[in-house]
This record gives structure tokens, C-alpha cells and sequence, in this order.
């Protein structure tokens, strides 16, 4: 994996435990002095929609052939968002019975296991891009590798 994106991966992390330190007493976070409340994260079905349309604009762009049909069911498939579990998430109450030692050992744990996830995920990503990419003719290797580089490209602030 390259490392601007496991970089990228870990500050996502850090941000996202750094917002759990600015916690209300009641256990609600703050983002911009506003309640976690009304930062609501985006509608799933939204997102959906948002990837079936990206997802068709670039098969349209592509002109993906019948033969390259199964790699692309399977390259999309491999890159739509994973549904956010709400098991992942640790009990606050369970939490707060546990010892200090006890908590940071099942937090470790979580974290382990959602890295391991992660990881898996984007490895199924990395072997279903490489796989449509074999099947891609020179002409859509070089739209899908201008698609594929404006959106890792230097946008980040990160120039070449």
C-alpha cells in the first residue's frame, strides 16, 4: 500500500479519536461548538446513490464491453463504502464497569480488529482494480489511470 495512503488512513483515526477528547459531560462530542448531534453524517442511501453515479459515469466513459461485465461488477462491488456497523461501536456502560487497564485493553482490541478490517477491505479493492484493469483495452487504461490519478493526485495539498 502506499504510504500517503496509509497516512491519510492514520490521521483519519487520530482525527476521529481526537473528537471523542472534546466529549461533553454528558458524553456528547463537539464539533465547532455545535453538539455531535447536528453534525449528522451523510444519509446511506445518499452515498449510494452518489457511488451508482459515479460508478456509471466512469462504465460509461470506460465503454465497458460484455467480456469486462464480470470485472466490473466485481471492481464496484469492492469499492462501494461498507455499511457502518453499529456493533463495532464498544457499550458505553459496558466500558465504564471495566478498569482502566480493562478499558484500554478492549479498546486496543477494537482497534486491532477494525484495522484488520480495514486492511482486508482495501486489499479486496486493490485485487478487484487490478483485476479490471487486466481486462481494460490501452484507450480505457488510459482513461481509468487519468480518473484513478485526479482523485489521488495532488488535491491533497501534497504537490509532485
Amino acid at each position: 500500500m502506499k504510504t500517503h495512503l496509509k497516512t491519510l488512513i492514520i490521521a483519519t483515526l487520530l482525527a476521529g479519536a481526537g473528537v471523542s477528547a472534546f466529549a461533553n459531560k454528558d458524553g456528547s462530542a463537539m464539533m465547532d461548538g455545535k453538539p455531535r448531534a447536528e453534525h449528522r453524517r451523510m444519509d446511506p442511501a445518499k452515498m449510494e446513490e452518489m457511488h451508482a453515479k459515479r460508478s456509471a459515469d466512469l462504465k460509461a466513459k470506460l465503454k465497458i464491453t460484455a467480456a469486462q461485465e464480470g470485472a466490473w461488477t466485481t471492481f464496484t462491488a469492492a469499492m462501494k463504502p461498507p455499511a457502518r456497523d453499529a456493533q463495532q461501536r464498544p457499550d458505553r456502560a459496558e466500558l465504564e464497569k471495566l478498569s482502566t487497564p480493562e478499558r484500554l485493553d478492549k479498546m486496543r482490541a477494537l482497534r486491532t480488529q477494525h484495522m484488520t478490517d480495514m486492511n482486508t477491505a482495501m486489499e479486496k479493492r486493490d485485487q478487484a482494480t487490478k483485476a479490471l484493469y487486466a481486462t481494460l483495452s490501452a484507450d480505457q487504461k488510459k482513461l481509468f489511470d487519468a480518473q484513478h490519478a485526479g482523485k489521488h493526485g495532488s488535491r491533497g495539498g501534497r504537490g509532485k
